[in-house]
């Protein structure tokens, strides 16, 4: 099962973040919502979550 763990505005940081996520060996993908905003979902497989989380953090937050 795969899990929402960010909701990006814009397609361009879903895919600076799906690069960055991959880079460290994790499965990702991108999906776009159906909301009438542009807004990209970044899910990972259940199991990663918890370690994808500390990785994002950092992404976010250097």
């Amino acid at each position: 099962m795969w899990t929402v763990i960010y909701i990006a505005p814009t397609a361009r940081i879903a895919e600076i973040i799906r690069h960055k996520l991959t880079e460290e060996g994790f499965l990702v993908q991108v999906r776009g919502t159906n909301l009438s905003k542009n807004q990209f979902e970044i899910v990972v497989p259940e199991g990663e979550v918890e370690e994808v989380q500390e990785v994002l953090n950092g992404i976010l937050n250097p």
